[in-house]
């Protein structure tokens, strides 16, 4: 099979095609995918550029987004049979090989039956970005629908992450404010729900989320950004509330805030379960993935690609995401 490897560390050329002999299954719950779309994550590029999490795999194939055909069971799957469409978040950390590929195995428990409604390309751009804030919002900060509904902050809302937790906050009934870096993207945030779009380069999001809330503070923010923006977004939050983020926190952070306010912080990292081998924990994931197919299919939630490359051109995918300017998701077809 075709697929693009990571050869070293370092930039983007660093990713080269190649001819490399087909994955087979290995264990008797295993299917084997033709994959025809894989997503482009930030943590793809992070890898490419520090290394995989066996940095003795090298080369590797980087991918953990996939959605394909199954080509060929083993004698124990019963979920899947030839033929069926698929989508998952497996591999591609220098563990299991990832999915810029033409081909790969899973096992049928950390697979999900892929929305009828979305193309390849756009079942590949769902997981890692659908469990990361399904995760952030409905399991961390435990956001319920209720008579009152909460106040919430997402930082850039524009992005892969962002604009799925845009449309999960207002399923649950959330009144949604984001932090967006232009016009086009305030645009597109207020097209998937957004009832305040935020332009943090012009504006002090914590002042506008203060006076949003009449003085309250926000009852969650869900940082997608890191970096400074995790310590500056304390005051914002609400005596009590939530913070979640999916990035580590700066060494020098102060916590003076955060503590006086007594908030409630939050780590989200969906690849978790994949990293340390928490096989119950990969099946719910999976069940979120089999679940979520069906508000896609209804229409309550949209997936938005911005890009398509093709395999030969993931260099260039690296280099488009790694700008910032991307809205929604980069995808590869295969």
């Amino acid at each position: 099979m075709k697929a693009i490897l990571m050869t070293a560390v370092g930039d983007p050329d660093v990713l080269q095609i190649a001819d490399i002999p087909d994955p087979t299954i290995q264990s008797p719950t295993e299917i084997l995918v033709r994959l025809k779309a894989a997503g482009i994550n930030p943590i793809d590029t992070k890898i490419r550029v520090r290394g995989t999490f066996q940095p003795d795999r090298l080369p590797a194939i980087l991918g953990c987004d996939g959605a394909g055909v199954v080509e060929a069971i083993g004698s124990e799957v019963s979920k899947f049979k030839v033929g069926d469409q698929v989508y998952f978040c497996n591999g591609g950390l220098g563990l299991h090989q990832g999915n810029y590929a033409e081909l790969t195995t899973i096992d049928e428990k950390f697979a999900a039956h892929k929305p009828k409604s979305l193309s390849f390309e756009e079942a590949a751009a769902v997981p890692l970005v659908l469990l990361t804030a399904w995760e952030a919002l409905y399991e961390r900060a435990n956001l319920q629908s209720s008579s009152i509904s909460p106040n919430v902050l997402i930082h850039a809302g524009a992005g892969g992450v962002g604009h799925i937790a845009i449309q999960l906050a207002k399923l649950r009934g959330a009144n949604v404010c984001t932090t967006i870096g232009s016009e086009a993207k305030a645009r597109f945030a207020r097209g998937l729900g957004a009832d305040l779009t935020i332009a943090y380069k012009d504006t002090d999001f914590v002042e506008a989320a203060i006076n949003w809330t009449k003085g309250e503070g926000l009852d969650i923010v869900f940082d997608t950004v890191g970096g400074k923006v995790i310590e500056q977004s304390f005051p914002a939050v609400k005596i009590c509330g939530d913070l979640v983020t999916i990035l580590e926190p700066p060494a020098d952070i102060s916590w003076k805030v955060a503590r006086t306010r007594n908030l409630r912080f939050s780590f989200e990292l969906m690849l978790t379960p994949m990293l340390l081998g928490k096989t119950a924990l990969q099946v719910q994931q999976a069940k979120v993935l089999s679940e979520s197919a069906a508000l896609f299919d209804t229409g309550k939630l949209k997936i938005h690609v911005s890009e398509v490359f093709q395999l030969a051109d993931v260099a260039k995918a690296h280099q488009l995401l790694e700008t910032g300017s991307a809205i929604g998701k980069i995808v590869i077809s295969i």
